[in-house]
């Protein structure tokens, strides 16, 4: 899991990850980025925020998306991000609810016979005559 926690200005945020603290403004104003602000209205962004810049940076240059692109493409990921957590949730609230339909079922023995044969009639000969 990424550090949420804001700890690094503007111009400490560009230089780390290689932009110009313009970029980062251009980004912030397009919604790619959403650092958080002090009182006085600084900019602060964490590690979670210097990374989606990095795959704002990766999906720019290697893939050659446009900033429409990648907004769709961040929405995407965000999206299946939080459809995972739902999956995972649902998938450990239906696995506690096997497991107390297992801890419910009754530990008893019960003894199996198995059902006897019907009874033959021996076949009567017939008399020849």
């Amino acid at each position: 899991m990424t550090d949420d926690r804001p700890r690094y200005m503007i111009s400490i945020a560009a230089e780390l990850v290689g932009m110009h603290p313009q970029t980062l403004r251009i980004y912030e104003a397009k919604g790619l980025v959403r650092p958080q602000r002090t009182g006085g209205n600084t900019r602060l962004y964490s590690e979670a925020d210097l990374e989606r810049l990095r795959e704002i940076q990766r999906l720019t240059t290697e893939l050659r998306l446009n900033l429409a692109g990648v907004e769709r493409v961040l929405a995407l990921e965000d999206e299946m991000r939080r459809m995972r957590g739902r999956l995972d949730r649902l998938e450990r609230e239906m696995h506690e609810a096997i497991e107390q339909v297992h801890r419910s079922y009754r530990r008893e023995l019960v003894i199996y016979r198995a059902p006897e044969p019907p009874f033959l009639q021996p076949r009567r000969r017939r008399q020849d005559g």
